[in-house]
């Protein structure tokens, strides 16, 4: 990627601290998303082969996850750091630690909240628990941007990047 700015930039930095954490935060989506699925829709807690393949599943492959959290990654930085203006910290801390540590609280809300909805657990467990094809994986994380989209109320535009959406 060609570097526009000087190094130190706010963005290079947020975003090299949001990709530090990617694996980790992509784990906890996972094992957030099995723990939802049971609570939600298996509080009985019977064992048929659908849970079964969710509490084997131990993964670490959360490739077809990348796209989801990258998109996350850039809605972050427009709602809370669309300004490009450099900023002085008084409180004594690198700002990568302090981007990691903002970045790591607002993403574990949103996954919570995205959590609440049957579509979006559903389709994380189709990207890790139950490995689709390559087409269909495609599909299911195209189904899960347009649910991003309408959650988050913004439009992901190939050329112009992140949009507000203009409710009519």
């Amino acid at each position: 990627m060609l570097r526009k700015f000087f190094p130190l930039d706010k963005n290079y930095v947020l975003e090299e601290a949001q990709l530090s954490l990617e694996n980790s935060l992509l784990e906890y989506l996972v094992d957030y998303v099995k723990v939802q699925y049971m609570l939600q829709y298996n509080s009985l807690g019977l064992v048929d082969e659908t849970v079964q393949r969710i509490e084997q599943h131990h993964s670490t492959d959360y490739s077809k996850l990348r796209e989801l959290y990258i998109t996350l990654m850039g809605i972050f930085r427009y709602q809370y750091y669309h300004d490009n203006q450099l900023e002085f910290s008084f409180d004594g801390r690198e700002p990568i630690d302090r981007y990691r540590e903002e970045w790591s609280i607002e993403y574990k809300k949103w996954v919570r909240h995205l959590c609440q909805h049957k579509n979006f657990i559903w389709g994380i467990l189709e990207l890790t628990v139950f490995y689709p094809k390559e087409a269909e994986a495609q599909f299911i994380g195209n189904r899960i941007n347009v649910y991003l989209t309408q959650f988050f109320e913004l439009k992901i535009h190939p050329q112009k990047g992140i949009l507000k959406k203009h409710v009519a």
